[in-house]
């Protein structure tokens, strides 16, 4: 059989391949604590699941619109009113399967095979990937702790090509778990669009990212007014957030040139995003549901610290704190080890799982190391244990 050059170039997910390799240790009666993939151990907050189960009661759940339930697509459109600061029309707002289908229906509308597009380095490797499936010729651009790991307006002009067409840029990002300024990811997305460009902002961890100095969530890109709207779109998820990884619900908000293209690729693509947690989801607006996401945003916030001083006290830097996600992105430098090294032998020898930082670019690929923090806090001590004995073991 052929295989297709496309699916050929593709590299592996290594948070994912270090699943397996987890799975299999498990498999062999050892205690694994997976620290290597983004999915928060608190599941759909409890309202979520009771409607739900209320749905499987034999109705039929059949087909909805292609860009989701009307009033679906509204409550997200106010969610992001009260929530984000940013006024959205629900119109604009296409609910997805998952935020990786948002992706796919957002680079099928705008890139044509040779397209440039920017990407900072390190960023999430599936972003790239979707980019690249289409034919573009991604520019990875190396990053910096002085630029909190992320894409500045300067990165991006000194970048930019004749073939240049977009970036792609998450706030709060994964691997690092930072954010960009809110004022210059809109300088960011005006610049590009003053070229002609247009911009896809990752949103999906803003609602775990610290609040404001007024207690308030911190403002969508769209929260600032101006006509780069036009040129943007933004990308969320109820997988993080909500804590609904395994019911593949996402959105994107789309500028209106972008409505009718997307819908005809969405019915195309897969007809409509799962129709059993389009309905339950309306649950996940209710002052009940956003009290339970909002403690577990604390929790979080509890576990990002107890992680961070428990690498200093190994001797494992962070160069930049985290301000949102739940990632830390530390320096595995000092240890004598390469990233992929460090990460086979803590899962080998510590039963801890990890990401390398190759999965997220090239330029910290071999001395950086992603964690996620959003297991339970009796696995972070037992983890942060076992790594300070593998460390310590490392260093005698």
């Amino acid at each position: 059989m052929q295989i297709s050059r496309r699916a050929q170039r593709v590299a592996p997910f290594y948070a994912m391949e270090f699943a397996k390799k987890a799975g299999a240790l498990d498999a062999a009666g050892h205690d694994v604590i997976r620290l290597n993939i983004g999915e928060p151990d608190f599941g759909a907050p409890p309202a979520f699941l009771a409607a739900a189960r209320e749905l499987t009661d034999g109705r039929p759940l059949a087909y909805t619109d292609a860009l989701g339930t009307p009033a679906l697509r509204t409550a997200i459109a106010d969610f992001y009113a009260t929530h984000f600061h940013a006024e959205v029309d629900p119109r604009q707002v296409a609910v997805t399967s998952g935020a990786s289908a948002a992706l796919l229906l957002t680079c099928a509308a705008l890139i044509d095979p040779g397209d440039g597009v920017l990407v900072g380095d390190p960023s999430y490797p599936c972003n790239r990937q979707f980019a690249e499936s289409f034919g573009a010729e991604v520019s990875l651009i190396p990053t910096t702790p002085e630029s909190r790991f992320q894409l500045t307006p300067a990165l991006v002009a000194d970048a930019w090509t004749e073939r240049t067409r977009g970036v792609i840029v998450a706030s709060p990002s994964n691997p690092t778990g930072t954010s960009v300024p809110h004022d210059d990811l809109v300088a960011l997305c005006r610049a590009v669009a003053r070229r002609g460009g247009w911009s896809i902002v990752d949103e999906i961890y803003l609602g775990l990212a610290d609040p404001g100095a007024d207690g308030h969530p911190p403002r969508s890109v769209l929260a600032a007014g101006g006509d780069f709207h036009a040129n943007t779109v933004v990308i969320n998820s109820f997988s993080k957030y909500f804590g609904m990884t395994g019911w593949r619900l996402g959105w994107a908000i789309l500028p209106p040139d972008l409505v009718d293209v997307t819908e005809r690729l969405a019915q195309n693509f897969y007809v409509c995003p799962p129709t059993l947690a389009q309905l339950a989801a309306l649950s996940c607006f209710t002052a009940e549901s956003l009290a339970v996401t909002e403690e577990r945003r604390r929790e979080f916030g509890n576990r990002r610290r107890l992680v961070l001083d428990g690498l200093e006290g190994i001797g494992l830097p962070v160069p930049v704190p985290p301000d949102g996600a739940f990632y830390v992105y530390l320096d595995v430098s000092g240890t004598g080890l390469g990233s992929a090294e460090f990460c086979e032998r803590a899962l080998t020898q510590a039963h801890v799982a990890l990401t390398p930082g190759m999965d997220f670019g090239v330029a910290t690929a071999d001395d950086h190391v992603r964690l996620s923090y959003a297991a339970s806090t009796a696995d972070l001590t037992d983890a942060l244990e076992r790594l300070e004995r593998f460390v310590d073991g490392l260093r005698g």
